[in-house]
């Protein structure tokens, strides 16, 4: 198991953290920063990420650079590799994404093709570019954000859930091949987590179950790197996944679209 106090030690001296401007990636960087690993924080929004950037320079004197990127477009994954430049990077957290829910047919094509190509192409090409340079260091981590969707088809979120699926299988084939290597590599798959992705998504927040806080979420996959291939954080979310891993396939898949049918109604949205 990886301990906070181990990880410049055994990653550093650099990370590499993409959605960084809220949510689970913020609280990737502010526990990297307090094990003092320099920073590359990428997202969107510059001025989310620069005044998290003043922060945590001022907080704790580190170099924090910003990365202003989409990773939606197509050159967006290799303006983040150009960013990264003969920095000494050790660990790379792959944790940009977001998710659309409702009918499929009915999802607008632009912002579908927006959230496969953040969500599923980005990490693959960054872990692309990124793992020679781990190599040739000899010693390395990749942290994949997943989620609890993508260990199923989940009717009504079928295109975020097979992105995730996607990078699920993207990173424990990676663990596999890695083994050995001095790279480790994780999937983190939560389940829900009180960020803006909830009411982005159009659900209410007091509607949702067993909210995690975006801290403990990090917390936990840092302390699981180097330990398994994957990991659900939350003992009722891993009580999910366990369940539904018993579940014959058709009763699966049709308890998850009851499941989300109901939450699309309970927030008003039904199924369009």
């Amino acid at each position: 198991m990886t301990k906070a106090h181990d990880l410049k030690d055994k990653y550093g001296p650099w990370a590499l953290v993409t959605g960084a401007s809220s949510g689970i990636g913020e609280q990737f960087a502010r526990q990297l920063a307090r094990s003092d690993i320099h920073l590359l924080l990428v997202a969107r929004r510059a001025e989310r990420l620069e005044s998290l950037a003043r922060e945590l320079r001022r907080r704790r004197g580190l170099q924090v650079e910003v990365v202003t990127a989409d990773l939606s477009e197509a050159d967006g994954p290799d303006r983040v590799v150009a960013a990264i430049g003969d920095r000494d990077l050790g660990l790379l957290v792959s944790n940009a994404g977001f998710g659309l829910k409702g009918d499929f047919a009915h999802l607008e094509r632009a912002r579908t093709e927006a959230m496969f190509n953040v969500n599923a192409r980005a990490p693959m090409l960054l872990a692309h570019a990124v793992i020679p340079r781990l190599r040739a260091r000899g010693r390395g981590g990749i942290i994949f954000t997943g989620s609890v969707e993508g260990e199923a088809p989940y009717p009504f979120s079928s295109a975020y859930a097979a992105t995730k699926a996607f990078v699920h299988s993207l990173g424990m084939g990676l663990h596999g091949e890695l083994a050995g290597s001095g790279i480790d590599v994780l999937v983190l798959a939560p389940g829900a987590t009180d960020t803006d992705a909830i009411t982005l998504q159009g659900f209410r927040r007091e509607l949702m179950p067993n909210l995690m806080a975006p801290v403990e979420v990090a917390k936990q996959a840092l302390r699981q790197l180097g330990r398994t291939p994957l990991h659900v954080p939350g003992p009722e979310n891993r009580k999910y996944v366990n369940m539904m891993r018993r579940m014959p396939r058709e009763k699966l898949i049709a308890f998850n679209a009851q499941t989300m049918s109901a939450a699309l109604d309970a927030s008003g949205r039904g199924q369009n």
